[in-house]
């Protein structure tokens, strides 16, 4: 099976202190720490466990710049046989609509069997998944936690839906699904696996290459801008009860009463 994730590089929250910028625009990103997009690393780990069942390759693609080429060769060292950047200045400012317009003129120069993005990045809309299916006329399923490949070219997927629930469905190959994290444990990365492909040549594609139209990606054909960033303002802290069992009792009951909880 011939596998192509989608996956981006992201600020590591956990290594930052995100903060707003002058304009309050965007977040400041100077000197922050990157890192692989959490969800696109379960994608990456799921599509490694794949091939290791019925065989095949997996590809790693990503739109961006020069700096990107560090989350291909991450996922590289974890197992992904090749890595793609399509990068180009006309790709900047896509919104989520233009990064599937991308991707998509990529897809159409390959064959692929599965194609995997995570749930979603760090702008949280969760639509390149979607919109790549629908520009591709292939079926999508969104927050798969469960794969089975199937004879007949179907695979068996499940996604948990509310109350806990397990939704088990059949869906046609070629397919296009967004993966959920927590659907794989995904496996550790050491250095020796990234200096193995630290000078594995990565091929970059431009918008001429792909036969892309620059009108229709980046800043000129976003039809979602972001308007505004803001910091939501602190609630008021909360109040330690201090007395005996019995006087915390009480006060509790007469506070939700107070505030409407208890009639």
């Amino acid at each position: 099976m011939n596998i192509l994730v989608c996956v981006k590089r992201v600020p590591d929250t956990s290594e930052n202190e995100i903060q707003l910028n002058s304009s309050g625009t965007d977040i400041e990103r100077d000197e922050l720490v990157y890192s692989v997009n959490e969800p696109d690393n379960y994608a990456v780990e799921e599509a490694l466990q794949i091939v290791a069942k019925v065989g095949g390759e997996v590809t790693v693609v990503t739109v961006g710049g020069e700096d990107d080429e560090e989350v291909l060769r991450r996922e590289m060292a974890m197992g992904a046989s090749h890595g793609v950047l399509l990068s180009d200045e006309a790709f900047g400012g896509s919104d989520g609509r233009g990064i599937a317009t991308i991707l998509k003129a990529f897809i159409d120069k390959g064959k692929y069997d599965l194609i995997l993005t995570g749930v979603q990045a760090d702008a949280g809309g969760a639509q390149v998944g979607g919109m790549l299916a629908a520009l591709l006329d292939c079926p999508f399923a969104a927050l798969v936690n469960g794969i089975e490949v199937l004879e007949g070219g179907k695979l068996k997927i499940s996604r948990e839906i509310e109350g806990g629930n397990k939704e088990i469905s059949e869906i046609d190959l070629p397919c296009v699904l967004s993966i959920q994290t927590g659907i794989n444990e995904p496996r550790y990365v050491g250095m020796r696996g990234i200096r193995a492909v630290a000078s594995v040549p990565i091929p970059a594609y431009a918008a001429a290459e792909l036969g892309v139209n620059p009108n229709n990606v980046g800043e000129a054909g976003a039809r979602v801008k972001r308007a505004d960033y803001f910091v939501p303002s602190l609630a008021s802290g909360a109040r330690m009860l201090d007395g005996s069992r019995e006087e915390n009792i009480e006060t509790l009951i007469e506070l939700v009463t107070a505030k409407g909880g208890l009639k």
